[in-house]
């Protein structure tokens, strides 16, 4: 058990010591050399507050005229935006003109054409009716030339069987 403890003891010496020897002792500095390194570090401080104040001008200036050329991009883009819708107005209303022309012909075309309809079934007509009228009046004069052709050979009959000749 001795042995033991020896060992456990030798090995936390070992791995212990190293580190106690590992830390040197600083150097002492003098209060006049921490008052000069402060004062370094003051200006160096104010220096470096000294950029940033720069950065920050220069960062608004360049923000400043991104600004004015963006809106002045954004000006340009409204005016070509509202030339190109100017000029597709143009069109719709060329298209529309034209549209109303075309139809405008179209109407005088059916207009035409339906007058040069009415003008033949109207002259078909007539000539239906005109023919219907002679029709009738041929069929009436049949008849009565039938009536008479039956009135004569009713006669002729009569004559005949009159004499004796049937």
């Amino acid at each position: 058990m001795r042995v033991w403890i020896f060992a456990v003891w030798f090995l936390w010496f070992a791995l212990t010591a190293p580190t106690v020897f590992a830390v040197e002792r600083a150097p002492r500095i003098s209060d006049r050399e921490i008052i000069e390194s402060l004062s370094e570090l003051k200006v160096g401080q104010k220096a470096l507050q000294q950029q940033i104040n720069d950065l920050k001008e220069s960062t608004q200036q360049q923000i400043n005229d991104l600004k004015g050329s963006m809106q002045q991009q954004i000006n340009d883009l409204k005016e070509s935006t509202q030339q190109q819708i100017g000029s597709v107005q143009q069109q719709i209303n060329g298209l529309q003109e034209s549209t109303n022309r075309r139809f405008d012909v179209l109407q005088w075309m059916f207009g035409v054409f339906i007058t040069l309809a009415l003008a033949i079934l109207s002259a078909l007509w007539r000539i239906l009716w005109h023919q219907q009228r002679r029709l009738s009046v041929i069929e009436a004069s049949l008849e009565t030339q039938k009536d008479e052709m039956a009135f004569i050979k009713g006669l002729i009959d009569k004559l005949l069987l009159a004499r004796g000749v049937a």
